[in-house]
């Protein structure tokens, strides 16, 4: 895909992350429309939470299960600030006009449109209704783990933007992105027509490993690429190794552990059963020792590892 921005399009550009955007990737992982290894141990917690209390969800699973090729964009609309709620994000999909929904469930679905087709504003209420509760029961109970890897994740594209420009950005968000000439291109030339306002890069972790870009939309163009570090989304949980907890004892080598995916001093606290002060005070330690880093997203603190402290992490269990 191609897409072409001025001067203008390129000021606007801009990151945000949805709630809304992980909910339904997680919905096309249950439904084997997107494949990922290493988001095996969320599958299979998911299902196995629905085989307990199924999900009803009869006007948004026709939409992204079938045997046509993608899906309705209006399902994932841009984002108006770059963490919206999951509120903001349900609201701004029952607000796509009547025809804008007709014109995407045509281009996935052909003459053969679903039911939404016929009531689309009384469909969109629906669809929104049964999205918050698939947020809600699947997403929810891991959103601050999934969130800190957003997060972080911005905070470094910012960094990458400043000292490269926008070149350098494309570049680094996906192997198949490049920017040349005042053009985003995407493995391949078909081209994209944009929406007002400059793309919204949105990094995304329950989704597959290429990039999806919206071709047609009424909001802004969203560039979905996978987050980083989404490796190890699942495995922040593994317990420490017995020489880690002997170098660093119990309360720091579980923190460190716990820092294989970015999280904050209070995720950390509540994942970890301890408090917030006791979690700051090891964290400290471990940060003056260059085991740790920490980054600053408004008002909320984000700590990762370093490569020093991976290195340990990794010595540690290929030693024990």
């Amino acid at each position: 895909m191609t897409i072409e921005l001025g001067v203008a399009e390129l000021a606007a550009t801009r990151f945000a992350i949805s709630p809304l955007s992980e909910t339904v990737a997680g919905l096309r992982l249950l439904a084997a429309r997107e494949q990922a290894a290493h988001h095996a141990p969320w599958v299979r917690w998911a299902r196995g939470e629905l085989r307990r209390s199924p999900l009803e969800l009869p006007w948004t699973w026709p939409l992204l299960v079938h045997d046509r090729a993608g899906w309705p964009n209006f399902l994932v609309p841009a984002p108006k600030t770059a963490r919206s709620s999951l509120e903001d994000d349900l609201a701004a999909l029952a607000a796509t006009g009547a025809e804008d929904v007709r014109a995407s469930l045509r281009r996935v679905f052909g003459d053969q449109p679903p039911a939404l087709a016929e009531d689309p504003v009384r469909g969109l209420r629906a669809v929104a209704a049964e999205l918050r509760v698939a947020h809600d029961r699947l997403i929810a109970p891991h959103w601050s783990r999934i969130r800190a890897l957003l997060e972080a994740d911005v905070t470094h594209r910012a960094h990458v933007l400043a000292a490269g420009g926008a070149r350098r950005l494309f570049a680094d968000l996906h192997p198949s992105l490049s920017w040349s000439d005042g053009r985003v291109t995407a493995a391949g030339r078909r081209p994209v027509r944009p929406g007002p306002g400059g793309l919204v890069l949105m990094p995304l972790a329950l989704g597959p490993s290429n990039v999806l870009i919206k071709r047609h939309t009424a909001t802004q163009t969203t560039v979905r690429y996978p987050v980083r570090g989404v490796g190890t989304l699942w495995t922040a949980a593994k317990p420490p190794a017995s020489t880690v907890v002997r170098l660093l004892g119990r309360a720091r080598a579980n923190l460190l552990a716990a820092l294989r995916s970015p999280a904050t001093t209070t995720d950390l606290a509540a994942a970890l059963g301890v408090t917030p002060s006791a979690v700051s005070h090891h964290l400290r330690v471990l940060h003056e020792n260059g085991l740790v880093t920490r980054e600053r997203t408004g008002r909320t603190v984000h700590y990762a590892l370093t490569s020093l402290g991976r290195s340990l992490l990794s010595y540690g269990r290929s030693s024990a």
